[in-house]
């Protein structure tokens, strides 16, 4: 899809088309759904899809996950009008931080943490990220903040798979992705096409 062009009907998760299947083989993630923040519509809709569940709900700050998280967290976070907190990986804060071991996607053990002078008990967080495929990285961002006294107003990402992870997550936080129903389980078996 060009980068220019605006479908005339946009219909929930139309900018998903402009994402990019994976050619560089299996050290990298299925898809790359950064192409689509590059669309400037196309990143509208898709922060306005995500916040749409959470309409009139109180959310005092967005945190979004290392490293592509950070995007679209910051630009849900410019248009709440509200601050933007970056979960990061382990070892790029240099101000006291609260850690979480997490296991990723790939299977690879991890470590992420959180700056501890942001968030005091009660701060209400949408958590952003942009894929949520086994749900350990969100999760350990949800620990993070529960541990510091925060809530979790929700979670948000393009997509949230059907995986024990991403199921454990619908089922304890309200939830928005920007993956419609009929597509889904392509989403869920990783298969990327619009036919």
């Amino acid at each position: 899809m060009d980068l220019c062009h605006v479908p005339a009907a946009r219909e929930k998760g139309w900018y998903l088309a402009l994402m990019a299947p994976n050619v560089k083989g299996p050290n990298y993630a299925w898809l790359d759904p950064s192409r689509l923040y590059c669309h400037p519509q196309g990143l509208q809709d898709c922060v306005a899809d995500l916040l749409q569940p959470f309409q009139g709900d109180p959310i005092d700050m967005v945190a979004g996950i290392d490293a592509m998280g950070f995007i679209l967290g910051a630009a849900t976070a410019a248009a709440l009008q509200k601050g933007f907190l970056a979960i990061r990986k382990a070892g790029h804060l240099c101000v006291q931080t609260l850690a979480q071991p997490y296991t990723d996607y790939s299977g690879r053990e991890k470590v992420m943490e959180v700056r501890t002078d942001v968030i005091s008990p009660g701060l209400r967080i949408l958590l952003v990220d942009q894929w949520v495929e086994t749900g350990g990285t969100m999760r350990a961002a949800i620990q993070l903040v529960e541990r510091l006294g925060g809530v979790v107003a929700g979670v948000a990402a393009v997509c949230i798979e059907d995986s024990e992870g991403g199921r454990w997550i619908w089922e304890h936080y309200k939830c928005a992705h920007c993956v419609p129903p009929g597509l889904q389980p392509r989403f869920n078996r990783h298969q990327f096409g619009w036919d």
